[in-house]
């Protein structure tokens, strides 16, 4: 197993975060393809895990100054993610696969004059555990809701980041059922959401205006400190897991019954 930069050779794979045997993947689009597109220019990098020509696991990460964290001279990182499924390349996880790429990450934000690195992690067992970037020296910095944001300072005068946190929320409007998706395109599993809530919200007719506020442009999330979310009737819908297409759908039909005339 070796880690390298990625190369057009893997695009497709790492367009859909190495999961390119899921049907269930197609459903997220090409916002991620759009998305590394625009964000390579902007200081992207990412690495991957290949063993063989199998690539296996990946990391991502920007500087700070165009994550969703505020911060000076350092880098952050998106998404760490170790193939687990047993299709496609088979589960690859517990091989030490992504200590190896967030060691390699580091290295690379330090030789690029970083002072640190940051991270976002989750407070519960599941996905991008906060506790696992803990056990590789990270110290948890910041909190919104069950996302900590973990860092590691490479120098001395390093500067600790911080949440952009949410300014304001979509609201209701009256005689009409609303959905607001907001995209900023990295992930997959939100684009997917993204996806079914347009679909769905398509279905109604005039009953339901969907609003679609891409969070990539910067001053658009800035204005919103919101960077990937659905909200219906201004109520936020839990996305992780992705909701499936049914359950984003029922919940739309259960607010149009309620709309008077």
């Amino acid at each position: 197993m070796e880690i390298i930069d990625l190369t057009e050779k893997y695009f497709d794979r790492y367009f859909v975060c190495l999961e390119d045997w899921s049907v269930e993947i197609k459903e997220a689009g090409n916002h991620k393809e759009l998305w590394h597109r625009r964000m390579k220019d902007k200081g992207l990098r990412v690495k991957l895990a290949v063993d063989g020509e199998k690539a296996c696991g990946m990391i991502q990460y920007v500087p700070i100054e165009h994550s969703f964290a505020e911060g000076k001279d350092a880098y952050f990182i998106h998404c760490i993610w170790v193939h687990g499924h047993k299709k496609g390349v088979g589960n690859c996880q517990k091989r030490g696969i992504g200590k190896a790429l967030l060691r390699a990450a580091e290295e690379d934000a330090a030789a690029r004059g970083a002072k640190g690195m940051a991270a976002w992690g989750i407070s519960l067992p599941f996905f991008l555990k906060a506790s696992w970037f803990k056990k590789q020296g990270y110290v948890k910095v910041d909190k919104a809701g069950i996302q900590i944001l973990m860092w590691k300072p490479f120098a001395d005068d390093a500067l600790r980041p911080k949440w952009i946190r949410e300014r304001k929320r979509p609201q209701r409007k009256e005689g009409k059922v609303t959905v607001s998706a907001f995209l900023n395109g990295w992930c997959p599993a939100m684009n997917m959401t993204f996806e079914r809530a347009k679909r769905a919200a398509s279905e109604f007719g005039d009953k339901v205006e969907f609003w679609d506020i891409p969070t990539f442009d910067r001053d658009v999330f800035m204005e919103w400190g919101i960077a990937d979310a659905l909200f219906i009737d201004g109520k936020q819908v839990r996305t992780g897991p992705p909701p499936s297409f049914e359950k984003i759908r029922k919940k739309i039909s259960r607010r149009v019954k309620k709309i008077k005339g």
